[in-house]
């Protein structure tokens, strides 16, 4: 049993970090340079997700001083209390322990998650994806290289290279303790964690994320929160895949047709209902089955809705429960929506795009979960602990 590092020697490790990470932005590249010359798929989410630049070093490099700057999350008082007979209760921030973090793709996760599960005083086991092996590997290596000039066991952040199989048989009988899994990947990596792991699993699930244009919406703010929400980052999670149009929106055929064209000006394919389907550019859907699909990708569905209350049950019945947008000048309509609609995230006005850990001042984010327990939405650094009773006392007994 590994005793638990005090702040100073976590933060020290992580300022260490930055300066390597900065160091060895070639080294990192170069590997990624291979990772990417490997990558045989046609997911274009994936290849983006996987492609490391000086953009995603400085993205690095930034979530790791982020942290450093950050309160230590372990030890905070939540509660306490005196007892009658004089003991002084108290419940206060723990660690989890170790930490699982199985994830696609993703190189800057190897840095970020790891750096968040880290901070907050957890080992770290990390599972990458194949295809991003060479990189995964140069970033764990530099993790052994701060630990180590830290006078760190190395097995603080530790990486393991296994395949389907293997990862199955570990899941369902770990050869060490595991207290916590974070699965970071598309629906089906998310199910063969779930259905094989035996410790919990915090669920970051699918994006199929909505946008309701209101009746009282303002059709400009609407066509520019859609375009952001599905063209900024089409591998984004928080992307827009939805949208519902009320049909009781003035001029809304002129609303309609700029969309449309919007859409089209950025090779987006565009699905629609019937009644969008008089639209030379829109096809129509094939049957109910795609208002439950993450798209990650230039594809997009419309239809219409007969108001809130028509919009607010679509949502609920198909979304993957990540965010949803209400556009409107009504502030009651839009109260009603984001309370009643079931997402981690509700937004008035705003691009569902700012579902990320870091703009909603978390300062970087482990995983966005779907789940309602134990923390629901971005999971940041003050939200990967659990929590203990400390009792002192002077020889009472009960």
């Amino acid at each position: 049993m590994s005793i638990t590092l005090n702040i100073a020697q976590r933060n020290s490790v992580l300022q260490k970090m930055i300066a390597l990470v900065d160091q060895k932005r070639e080294v990192i590249i170069t590997a990624n340079q291979k990772d990417l010359d490997n990558y045989s798929g046609g997911d274009i989410a994936m290849y983006d997700r996987l492609k490391v630049d000086q953009a995603k070093i400085e993205g690095m490099i930034l979530s790791l001083q982020q942290l450093a700057d950050q309160e230590d999350p372990v030890g905070v008082e939540r509660f306490k209390f005196e007892h009658d007979n004089g003991m002084q209760v108290y419940n206060k921030t723990a660690p989890f322990g170790t930490v699982l973090i199985i994830y696609e793709s993703r190189p800057d996760v190897t840095i970020e998650a790891a750096g968040i599960a880290f901070k907050s005083g957890n080992k770290i086991l990390l599972k990458g994806g194949k295809e991003s092996l060479n990189s995964n590997l140069e970033i764990v290596k530099l993790w052994h290289q701060a630990l180590e000039e830290n006078n760190i066991s190395k097995d603080w952040v530790a990486y393991i290279n296994y395949n389907r199989q293997e990862t199955q048989a570990f899941l369902e009988k770990p050869r060490q303790t595991v207290d916590l899994i974070v699965p970071r990947g598309g629906e089906k990596l998310i199910e063969f964690v779930k259905m094989h792991a035996t410790c919990p699993v915090i669920v970051s699930g699918r994006g199929n994320n909505f946008v309701y244009v209101h009746k009282e919406a303002d059709r400009a703010l609407a066509l520019d929160n859609i375009i952001n929400g599905k063209i900024d980052k089409i591998s984004a999670c928080n992307a827009v895949d939805k949208v519902l149009i009320d049909r009781n929106l003035p001029n809304k055929e002129d609303f309609v047709r700029n969309l449309i064209t919007t859409l089209k000006n950025y090779n987006v394919e565009i699905l629609g209902d019937t009644s969008l389907s008089k639209y030379e550019e829109v096809q129509p859907i094939a049957n109910d089955t795609i208002w439950h699909e993450e798209f990650l990708d230039y594809k997009i569905v419309i239809g219409e809705t007969d108001g809130a209350i028509e919009a607010i049950s679509k949502i609920n019945q198909y979304s993957g429960g990540h965010s949803a947008a209400i556009i409107t000048k009504n502030k009651e309509e839009a109260d009603v929506f984001m309370s009643s609609v079931d997402c981690a995230a509700v937004y008035h006005n705003a691009s569902t795009r700012f579902t990320d850990g870091f703009q909603l001042g978390l300062g970087g984010e482990l995983a966005i979960s779907t789940d309602k327990l134990h923390q629901r939405g971005p999971i940041g650094l003050q939200h990967l602990v659990t929590n203990k009773w400390y009792i002192h006392g002077d020889g009472q007994i009960r």
